[in-house]
């Protein structure tokens, strides 16, 4: 029998190390390199009801930016009074000022400490400050042609659904730049009203339906989720029938609009979630995951 040599070493087996020299060619690897090959480790899995839920947000701000303008068109054509938006808005903050606080108890106003003078005096303020400068509001833009007021406020309105904030934690979003294209957008259309005192109300108005609104949507939302379902389909009806007035075409585009977000971008998220295929394993660049703020101090 042919004998070993007692002087032969055994091959030496290769370790994914970086510190040691080894009798292998740098881009070596040996058969156990995709042991721990992992795929969609975080991947999300989506339900449809789930998603469907989630998109009522978008919803409720595409009827918001929808009422605004047909509220617009009704008093540029004379089919509203001033007196009686005011009024309505006057009654629907009340309303949902007390539907905010009945909805926690009051929890959420316990935490933050304000109380309800402090509001009392934060709106009559807004609104005599409103108010005020309302000559101001309508004869701001009057060196602007109407081509380019509307086209203007086209644009801001677009802005203010792009930078909305929709609870996704992403760069794009930014509530106050979406809040404050919303209200240029409402100061331009207003410019074009036929008195100050519209100029007045459709700015109110504007904080209402773009400040107001959204954040009772919120609470609805966490604290009540039926109800905020419930109120979606009836602010959605609320705004085709009020669309409808103005355009029919307009209005089935809007509802095919609605209903694409709706129903069919969330049936092409979970069967597009089917073809995800993210791969991780030993390639992956290292994450620390231990708090380094320590050692800035």
């Amino acid at each position: 029998m042919p004998s070993v040599p007692l002087h032969q070493k055994p091959r030496q087996r290769w370790q994914k190390v970086l510190y040691k020299k080894q009798p292998f060619p740098d881009n070596y690897v040996d058969q156990s390199f995709l042991e721990k090959l992992r795929k969609n480790v975080h991947a999300r899995q989506y339900q449809y009801w789930a998603v469907v839920f989630e998109s009522g947000v978008m919803i409720q701000q595409l009827c918001s930016v929808c009422v605004f303008v047909a509220i617009w068109w009704y008093m540029d054509v004379g089919l509203l009074a001033p007196q009686w938006l005011f009024g309505a808005g006057l009654a629907s903050s009340l309303v949902g000022y007390v539907l905010f606080d009945a909805i926690d108890s009051g929890a959420g106003r316990r935490e933050s400490g304000r109380t309800r003078w402090a509001d009392l005096k934060s709106s009559v303020v807004f609104v005599a400050f409103t108010y005020g400068f309302s000559p101001v509001l309508k004869t701001l833009t009057e060196s602007i042609s109407t081509d380019t007021i509307y086209a203007m406020s086209a644009f801001m309105l677009l802005g203010h659904l792009i930078f909305f904030d929709y609870g996704a934690n992403a760069a794009i979003v930014s509530s106050t730049l979406s809040l404050n294209m919303a209200i240029f957008a409402s100061v331009c259309l207003a410019s074009r009203l036929p008195r100050s005192l519209h100029a007045f109300v459709m700015v109110t108005f504007a904080i209402q339906i773009f400040a107001l609104w959204p954040m009772l949507q919120k609470k609805l939302k966490a604290q009540t989720p039926r109800g905020y379902v419930a109120i979606t389909l009836l602010f959605a009806t609320a705004a085709l029938v009020g669309l409808l007035t103005i355009t029919s075409v307009g209005t089935v585009l809007f509802a095919l609009l609605l209903v694409s977000i709706s129903c069919l971008c969330p049936y092409c998220l979970i069967r597009l979630q089917l073809f995800k295929n993210n791969i991780h394993g030993p390639w992956d660049e290292a994450e620390i995951k231990e708090d380094l703020s320590k050692f800035l101090l």
